[in-house]
C-alpha cells in the first residue's frame, strides 16, 4: 500500500522500491493505486481533507486486491502479505484490524499508531499548546505484525507505536515492533533531511510540518527484517 505521495507524478518511489526487492525474492506484487481514482493524483500528504482517500477507506483497497490475488492461479491463496508505509503504513493496520482480513502476515512502516484501529482506542487533547493523546484496549490483529519505525519520527512517532505494540502484545497478540535509533520518517530512501512546513501532521498541534529522511544503516536493516518476516509466514511449510 503505498505512501501519501501516491503512484503519480509526484510518488515517493519507495513502493516501486519495495516491489522489485519482493520480486527478486520470488513473489508476486500488486500495488493498488488508492489515490487517482478518488481524485487526488497528486497524493495527500499536504492535504488535510482527503478523507475519501484516508486509510480506513484504503483498507477496503487492500481486502479487494487480497480478493484478486486469491483468483490469480500462480499465488497461495493462503499465504498473501501485506505491507504499507507511512499513509500505506496506517492503512496496514486499518486493515488488519478488520474481521474480514485474511491476510496471513503484514508490515507497517512507520505508520500513524495514534489513532484508533478497532479496540485500540486513542484519545487526543490540547493542554498548553502540547497535544496530548491517551490510549486504552489493545491492538488486535488476526494474524502477525511487524512494525519498522524511526525513534526520531516526528510525523508518525515510534512512541504511539511502542505503545501500541506493548499493548497488542500484552493482550496476547502477534505485533512486533523495531525502532530504528536516530532515524526519521521514510528512512527507507535516499532523501536527504528535509524539513516541509506543509506537510498535513495530525501529531503536531498546529497540524502541519514533518521531518523526512534516509538512512542507510535503518533501510538495509529493515530489507533484512522484511526478507525475514515474510520468509517465515508466508514461504516456510509452504
Amino acid at each position: 500500500m503505498h505512501d501519501c505521495s501516491g503512484l503519480g507524478p509526484r510518488a515517493s518511489g519507495s513502493p516501486l522500491r519495495w516491489a522489485r526487492k519482493l520480486l527478486a525474492d520470488g513473489y508476486v506484487i500488486i500495488i493498488p493505486d488508492s489515490f487517482t481514482p478518488r481524485g487526488f493524483p497528486e497524493g495527500v500528504c499536504t492535504n488535510n481533507r482527503s478523507r475519501a482517500a484516508s486509510p480506513f477507506v484504503r483498507s477496503g483497497d487492500a481486502l479487494s486486491a487480497l480478493a484478486h490475488l486469491r483468483t490469480l492461479s500462480y499465488v497461495d491463496p493462503a499465504h498473501i502479505g501485506l505491507m504499507g508505509g507511512s499513509h500505506g503504513g496506517s492503512t496496514t493496520l486499518a486493515a488488519m484490524a478488520d474481521a474480514r482480513a485474511g491476510f496471513a502476515a503484514a508490515i507497517a512502516f512507520y505508520p500513524n499508531c495514534g489513532v484508533t484501529y478497532g479496540q485500540w482506542r486513542v484519545t487526543r487533547k490540547i493542554e498548553s499548546e502540547r497535544l496530548i493523546l491517551d490510549f486504552t484496549g489493545a491492538y488486535k490483529p488476526a494474524t502477525p505484525l511487524l512494525i519498522l519505525i524511526g525513534e526520531k519520527d516526528d510525523w508518525t512517532p515510534a512512541a504511539y507505536c511502542q505503545e501500541l505494540a506493548d499493548a497488542a502484545k500484552g493482550a496476547g497478540y502477534p505485533v512486533s515492533i523495531k525502532v530504528y535509533p536516530g532515524a526519521l520518517h521514510a528512512f527507507d530512501s535516499y532523501s536527504k533531511v528535509t524539513y516541509n512546513p506543509e506537510r498535513s501532521n495530525i501529531n503536531k498541534p498546529d497540524g502541519r510540518g514533518a521531518t523526512t529522511g534516509g538512512d542507510p544503516i535503518a533501510w538495509a536493516d529493515a530489507e533484512q527484517q522484511v526478507a525475514a518476516f515474510f520468509r517465515t509466514h508466508l514461504k516456510d511449510g509452504t
